[in-house]
């Protein structure tokens, strides 16, 4: 990474979270006449690259979407081989990521996972809870309506149970049952890949989130270009409903 690339930041107008949707991993092996799972495997050489950039600029937090809810229903040679790429990451990142202080998460429903993977899962956090850089979110098998509502159903169980009444629901004990709790909101959310919607990623979490979407994908994107994304955050004019 070109360190005058990381002078070029407005230390002052950093977004505080931002969160991936890392696509085009299939398209971009389809344009290269390979299998996707290929793409998969380039992806997570890109990863590992951003991730990075996050560590340098001491970035408060960084969400991916490494696995949908809905990611399921593809074909079952790709989740099988997804599960795999997703074991071997853990393994092999952990160590790494352990020494540069990243505190790794995992949100979503990770109980559907193999009891391998959840073993691998609780590790990884185990051994990285105590660190104090970036708090890593690594989104598998997870859906942000899925989130909310299973957010609502833990509330609706601690009304019937007493422990709270109705009226004091508010959004910060609300937030306090989501999968992000204690994190702050993301200000900035990445789509790469072409399309340009949200996909069911991190809704409560993104209400004022600038959006920025990009034609590279996944594979294709550098740290290069997650820098021009920071930049752009820099000068758009954040009101959250306001007016200055």
């Amino acid at each position: 990474m070109n360190d005058d690339l990381l002078k070029q930041l407005d230390k002052t107008k950093m977004p505080r979270h931002v969160a991936i949707i890392m696509d085009g991993n299939g398209r971009w092996a389809n344009a290269l006449g390979l299998l996707r799972t290929a793409g998969h495997t380039a992806g997570v050489k890109t990863l590992k690259k951003i991730l990075t950039v996050a560590v340098d600029l001491n970035l408060e937090a960084l969400t991916v979407y490494a696995f949908s809810t809905e990611n399921w229903k593809r074909p079952p040679a790709e989740v099988d081989f997804l599960m795999h790429l997703f074991s071997e990451y853990i393994e092999k990142e952990k160590m790494e990521m352990h020494e540069k202080n990243v505190r790794i998460r995992f949100i979503g429903r990770t109980d559907d996972f193999s009891p391998t993977i959840q073993k691998q899962i609780q590790g990884a956090v185990n051994l990285m809870k105590n660190n104090t850089g970036v708090k890593f979110n690594i989104a598998a098998d997870y859906g942000g309506q899925d989130e909310i509502i299973r957010a609502a159903q833990n509330l609706a169980r601690k009304v019937a149970d007493g422990e709270i009444s109705a009226e004091q629901i508010s959004a910060s004990v609300f937030e306090d049952e989501l999968d992000t709790v204690g994190q702050p909101p993301v200000d900035l959310l990445i789509r790469t890949g072409g399309d340009q919607r949200i996909s069911n990623f991190l809704l409560w979490q993104s209400a004022y989130a600038e959006l920025w979407f990009t034609n590279t994908q996944w594979p294709d994107f550098t740290p290069e270009e997650f820098i021009s994304a920071l930049k752009d955050f820099g000068k758009r004019d954040r009101r959250f409903g306001g007016v200055k």
